[in-house]
């Protein structure tokens, strides 16, 4: 009996010592990176549901779900651009999409963020066009027109005030100089058009829905930036580029010029290689899917995916450096 007692205390001890050597691993691992097996359930950041960014992610989670063998991915509601990439450095999210100047504030710490974020980039996405539209019956013709008009600039926190602001500094005005409405962009275009503000911002990639909607009712007028003041703007500010927004889109004279904005795929940076190396290949590799399921995803450009205005995460250089063979 004793002799028996004595067996099941060494087993015992064993035991114990396997699970306490196990949890050291977790602890060891959770410390540096974190491992695939724990990122088999994985999630990503995208704003409200209806609007581009969920779509999006929704689509991506659907190609890593069909394609990466061991991950399933689900898209998480959230505020958007701005909050996404603070949820994934805060690791309440694993992936996320932003627009490239959040990202690029984000690993510098600058405004809106009062820290250095976690998060690397995956890839560069479909451009955001930053739509500044009166009716053509306005007499503003031109960003310098904007002074003392009442702008319907979007949601309060959205991605439209940032962007405003930059334009807005080319000409000599500020937020000062516009009476601001901070609405939908829904309600933003039926202020527009009943006329109880002078001019709608939207920060959407094309054809934005609220735009469409008055573009089929009234007759509208996309105002502008210069192309020398477009120059002077993506100097100043690199994840700027010009957008040529084709006019047919919303039954315009001719072609409109635009601020654009890339929208970055990012990560926190120590999601493992492995796991960011197949999500890239899941989606990237199926582009065309992509696109067939998702319009927005027409306009990424597999030639300009690894141009992100943030560093990418090794698994995604990885990635790059084999599609580039």
């Amino acid at each position: 009996m004793k002799k028996l007692k004595s067996v099941l205390v060494i087993a015992l001890v064993v035991m114990m010592a396997f699970v306490s050597c196990t949890k050291d691993e977790e602890s060891s691992d959770s410390a540096g990176t974190r491992s695939a097996a724990s990122n088999k359930n994985i999630n990503i950041a995208t704003a409200s549901v209806g609007g581009a960014y969920y779509a999006v992610g929704q689509e991506i989670a659907n190609l890593v779900n069909k394609y990466a063998d061991g991950l399933t991915m689900a898209p998480e509601v959230t505020a958007g651009a701005v909050e996404n990439p603070r949820l994934v450095d805060q690791g309440d999210a694993d992936f996320g999409i932003t627009n490239a100047n959040f990202a690029y504030a984000g690993v510098r710490g600058e405004d809106p963020y009062q820290k250095v974020l976690n998060i690397s980039a995956l890839a560069n996405m479909h451009p955001s066009v930053f739509h500044i539209i009166t009716l053509e019956s306005s007499n503003i013709h031109s960003i310098a027109d904007l002074k003392g008009a009442k702008i319907a600039v979007g949601p309060a926190g959205g991605g439209t005030m940032p962007i405003l602001e930059n334009v807005l500094s080319l000409y000599g005005l500020s937020v000062d100089d516009i009476t601001p409405s901070y609405l939908s962009y829904d309600d933003g275009f039926t202020q527009l058009s009943d006329g109880n503000v002078d001019v709608a911002l939207a920060l959407s990639g094309y054809p934005a829905s609220s735009v469409m909607q008055i573009s089929t009712q009234k007759a509208i007028r996309f105002i502008e930036v210069t192309e020398e003041d477009m120059a002077k703007l993506s100097e100043m500010y690199p994840y700027y580029n010009t957008i040529m927004v084709p006019g047919e889109v919303y039954n315009l004279d001719a072609d409109a010029r635009a601020v654009g904005i890339a929208n970055v795929l990012f990560c926190n940076n120590d999601i493992d290689e492995e796991t960011v190396y197949q999500v890239c290949k899941a989606v990237f590799d199926n582009l065309d899917e992509f696109a067939e399921n998702n319009a927005t995803a027409e306009q990424i450009d597999p030639d300009a995916l690894a141009d992100t205005a943030i560093d990418l995460h090794p698994g995604a250089a990885r990635y790059y450096a084999e599609r580039n063979q």
